[in-house]
Formats: C-alpha cells, sequence, structure tokens
C-alpha cells in the first residue's frame, strides 16, 4: 500500500513539474514575441540595410500585434522602405492608408510629408510633370497649415515655393507655345495665371510683359498701357520692363506722328481756306 502512495505521488510530482516546465516555456515564448523586442529585431535589420528582412519583421509586428502602437511604427517604417527602393506607388498606398485609418497619430505630420516627398521625387521635369506638381503641393500646403510647428514645415515650405515655381514655369511655357501659334486668347489665360496665382514667382515680370506684346498685336492699347505701368510700378529694374516701354515707347511715337501729320495738313487746309 505505501509502496502504492509512493508512486502516485511520484507521478502527481512529475505532472506538476512537468506543467510548470510548460508554462515557463510559454512565458519565454510570450516574452520573445512582443511588439518591442519584434520591432527591435526590425529596425536592426533596416539599420543593416536587409530591406526584405526588416519588412517581414515589421509584417509580424502587423499581424501578431495589430493594436499595439509598434504595428502602426511598423506601417510607417514599411512605407519608409518602400520610398527608399524608389516604390513610390507602394510607399503612397501605404501612408495614405495610415492616414485614414489613424489621422490624429502623433506622427502623422511625417507621414504627410513622406507622401509629398513621393510625389515631388518624381518631378523629373519640372515644367511637365504637372500631375506630381499638384499632388505635391497639396500635401507640403497640408503640413504648412496644420502643422506649422512640424519639424517638417520649414523644409515642406521651401519645396512648396519650389513647386510652384514649378507650375508657373509649365504655365510659361504653355503660354508661349499659343503664342508662337498666334493663339493670342489661349496665350492670355496662361500667363494671367501666372501673374494671379502665383504672385511670388520670378515669372511675373516676363508674363506681364507678353500680356503687353498680346495686348498690342490685338490692338487692346489700353489694356497694354496699363499692363505696362503695373510692370514699370513693381519691377521698374527688371529687362522685361525695359522691353514692354520699348514697344509702347514705339507705338506711342507712331501715335504722335500721325496726330501731327494730321494737325499739320489740317492747318494748312484751314490756313489755304482762309486766303481764298
Amino acid at each position: 500500500m505505501k509502496l502504492l502512495i509512493h508512486f502516485l505521488l511520484f507521478l502527481l510530482i512529475f505532472y506538476l513539474s512537468a506543467c510548470s516546465s510548460n508554462n515557463n516555456s510559454d512565458l519565454k515564448e510570450a516574452i520573445n514575441i512582443s511588439p518591442e523586442l519584434i520591432y527591435a529585431e526590425a529596425l536592426n535589420e533596416f539599420d543593416n540595410k536587409n530591406y526584405d528582412l526588416a519588412i517581414e519583421k515589421f509584417e509580424e509586428v502587423e499581424s501578431k500585434f495589430p493594436l499595439s502602437n509598434e504595428a502602426i511604427q511598423s506601417q510607417i517604417m514599411i512605407a519608409f522602405i518602400n520610398y527608399i527602393l524608389l516604390e513610390y506607388d507602394l510607399a503612397i498606398l501605404k501612408l495614405e492608408s495610415i492616414i485614414k485609418r489613424y489621422p490624429s497619430h502623433k506622427n502623422i505630420d511625417y507621414v504627410y510629408y513622406m507622401k509629398a516627398m513621393c510625389y515631388y521625387e518624381q518631378i523629373k521635369n519640372p515644367e511637365l510633370d504637372g500631375k506630381f506638381n499638384v499632388l505635391a503641393l497639396q500635401d507640403f500646403e497640408e503640413i504648412i497649415n496644420r502643422f506649422p510647428d512640424s519639424e517638417y514645415a520649414k523644409d515642406s515650405q521651401q519645396k512648396f515655393i519650389l513647386t510652384k515655381e514649378n507650375v508657373a514655369a509649365k504655365h510659361m511655357n504653355i503660354g508661349m507655345y499659343y503664342l508662337n501659334q498666334k493663339k493670342y486668347l489661349a496665350s492670355i489665360k496662361r500667363y494671367q495665371k501666372v501673374v494671379d496665382e502665383h504672385s511670388q514667382s520670378k515669372f511675373i515680370p516676363e508674363a506681364l510683359h507678353r500680356l503687353v506684346e498680346i495686348y498690342y498685336t490685338l490692338g487692346m492699347i489700353e489694356d497694354a498701357k496699363k499692363t505696362a505701368s503695373v510692370l514699370g510700378y513693381k519691377y521698374p529694374n527688371s529687362i522685361w520692363n525695359k522691353y514692354s516701354y520699348q514697344i509702347v515707347g514705339e507705338k506711342e511715337s507712331k501715335i504722335l506722328e500721325k496726330n501731327s501729320l494730321f494737325k499739320i495738313i489740317k492747318n494748312k487746309i484751314s490756313f489755304n481756306d482762309e486766303k481764298k
């Protein structure tokens, strides 16, 4: 009987020991797959430029711990890797998803900035890539307006100005194309757009001068004079002001000459009539 009791006691101790061992093993495994640890491993792979392995680790954080802060950071990091690898479309899709799902996230300003940069860096020909110019402008402006104190606001402001200048350059080129084709009304619209929407652009003096040219060609003398006056007042030292003055001056001189000749003829006729 005692032997049986000892045997049963031995089995109970063995069972409890096995359970304890399994619990410890489960605990160790739980610690090993914590979001912080996997995220740290992913960052290590990223630092070593093992981008494929890093993406795998970041995706593991997303799948196993979808509600953790590390999961959101992992999504941002995956988008950043796509950006580094010039996979702009994938990066933009990821970033747009983050903006939609986590609009109040502490790093949402960075997400907007990265999205803007994806568009900005696809502007290969500043004067032709209108789509990317416009999209980059929208996101840079979002950062400037919504996050004025962000560490990305200053760079966004600088790139916003550069991108606006790209758009102005595009309108100038199209305006010149129409001008060469003698499609004057279409050309006016482009140059006027530069004047109205890009008031800080370096192209403003030239745009005003082109308007002076077109107005004179169309016989819209008063409009040409008014535009030339604006150009002279705002940009007196510009070479374009000189060109416009030459146009206005030549036309004015011819008009004066015609008027003077008409007066001389008129006076002679009057004088001859009086003698008769």
